[in-house]
């Protein structure tokens, strides 16, 4: 089974960029037809899907927060990165990867991480 853990800071200055890595194990990041997501919940509000990465690489985003995001990964750690750049505290949330088989079909999710952004 696909296991993910997301890591990265838990607190972030205003104005800075933030970034995440989840690492995958038990299966390929490159194995299709899996996608692998970013999503986050903040406080008092419900899941934001941010972007994914393909098994083939191709990325896709959220149009609300596409300016400021990139996922890219590393097919040698079997990792991708979230950055998110110009944070505020309206960022401040519990960021989660995920996998997708496609068509909404959801498979495993890592177990979060807290991100605070101090203005």
């Amino acid at each position: 089974q696909v296991q993910l853990q997301e890591s990265g800071p838990g607190l972030v200055k205003s104005s800075q960029t933030l970034s995440l890595t989840c690492t995958v194990s038990g299966g390929s990041i490159t194995t299709s037809p899996y996608y692998w997501h970013w999503i986050r919940r903040a406080p008092g509000k419900g899941l934001e899907w941010m972007g994914l990465i393909s098994a083939s690489g191709t990325t896709g985003y959220s149009p609300s927060l596409k300016s400021r995001t990139s996922i890219s990964r590393d097919t040698s750690k079997n990792q991708f990165t979230l950055q998110l750049t110009f944070v505020t505290p309206e960022d401040t949330a519990v960021y989660y990867c995920a996998n997708e088989i496609g068509g909404g079909t959801w498979l495993s999710w890592g177990r979060g991480t807290q991100v605070s952004v101090s203005s």
